[in-house]
């Protein structure tokens, strides 16, 4: 989730497609580096292989997240098959499907899946995510007319829910079925199980798919003259800025600070969205925090086991630590770097 922080500082910089592929590492890392993600990977199988002895679909979306960036896992343990097999659980629910958009190829181009989209706007059809994802692929497609639909569609909804909560839920349930070899510890941090434990449920979580937010604001920012459009997308702002993600309120308040036809309603959103890069810059010192300090780490990872959105495990995290959500006065956020 810290990754998500580029995306907060402007809208233009959020993923353009709805379905990123698994984090690799660099084909020159250094040989510790190295040795540690090798470890890293076979430990992430070895949690697969307990975990796929289950017949719960949680442990199995567990299991499934982490087997994906493993490279040729035996069939059993395959990202596809265990999804599957999650699925056809009766406590199934729109979560494993959404991780499902996943199951493609992205040089084949046929990301994300159609097979589970079809069927989230079916499970989940008052969720304004599905309908935003539905509108990066028909924007990609160059289907103006079904665009449009989405987004009324969206801005219908009753709530936005990526589930990326659920997946953190999935994975810091399932970390602590085997202690980390101590292969996969970092020596220059001191979090030790907890540390790697941490690193795999934050980054596997983050790399699930997401919906089309940057051709949700380019929509509406070349639409903005038309009336329907701009009504639509400041209702779609209110569903984003009370959903479960921070890039979903981030794109929420920039349409409200840009489409607004009140100024103060516009400095609201401003302030907002401000304290919104205040909240994400502090969970990511936390993260940071956590690589070096073991109650830290498993402070955030009992949050992640306790369920919730992303957005709720985030402001949970500051009250933990005695953080305050609004940033302070005059207070102004720390530049990425380029």
């Amino acid at each position: 989730m810290t990754l998500a922080l580029a995306g907060l500082l402007s809208v233009p910089a959020m993923a353009a497609t709805p379905w990123p592929g698994p984090t690799k590492a660099p084909a020159k890392a250094p040989l510790a580096q190295k040795d540690q993600t090798k470890a890293l990977l076979q430990f992430q199988k070895d949690l697969a292989s307990v975990l796929a002895l289950r017949t719960e679909s949680e442990p199995l979306l567990g299991a499934a997240l982490l087997a994906r960036p493993l490279t040729n896992p035996p069939e059993v343990l395959s990202y596809h098959a265990l999804l599957e097999r999650a699925s056809r659980n009766a406590d199934a629910g729109p979560q494993v499907t959404w991780a499902r958009l996943a199951d493609c190829e992205a040089k084949a181009g046929n990301c994300p899946n159609t097979e589970a989209l079809d069927a989230l706007e079916k499970q989940a059809p008052d969720n304004a995510a599905v309908w935003l994802l539905k509108l990066g692929v028909d924007e990609h497609n160059g289907a103006s007319d079904a665009v449009r639909a989405d987004l009324a569609r969206a801005a219908g909804a009753k709530l936005y829910d990526d589930y990326l909560g659920a997946s953190l839920k999935a994975l810091a349930n399932s970390v602590s079925q085997l202690p980390p070899p101590a292969d996969t510890f970092n020596p220059l941090q001191g979090a030790g199980a907890a540390g790697v434990q941490m690193v795999i449920v934050f980054g596997l979580a983050s790399g699930q798919p997401l919906p089309g937010f940057q051709a949700t604001a380019k929509y509406c920012e070349e639409n903005k003259t038309d009336a329907g459009v701009t009504a639509d997308c400041l209702k779609l702002a209110k569903v984003l800025e009370w959903g479960s993600s921070p890039l979903g309120r981030s794109l929420g308040l920039h349409l409200r600070e840009t489409l607004s036809p009140d100024s103060s309603d516009q400095q609201s959103a401003k302030n907002a969205r401000l304290n919104l890069i205040w909240q994400m810059q502090r969970f990511a010192q936390l993260n940071v925090q956590a690589q070096g300090d073991k109650a830290t780490a498993q402070k955030l990872l009992a949050l992640a086991r306790s369920g919730g959105t992303e957005m709720s495990v985030i402001l949970a995290s500051l009250r933990a630590y005695g953080i305050p959500p609004e940033a302070p006065a005059g207070w102004e956020p720390a530049k990425v770097e380029k």
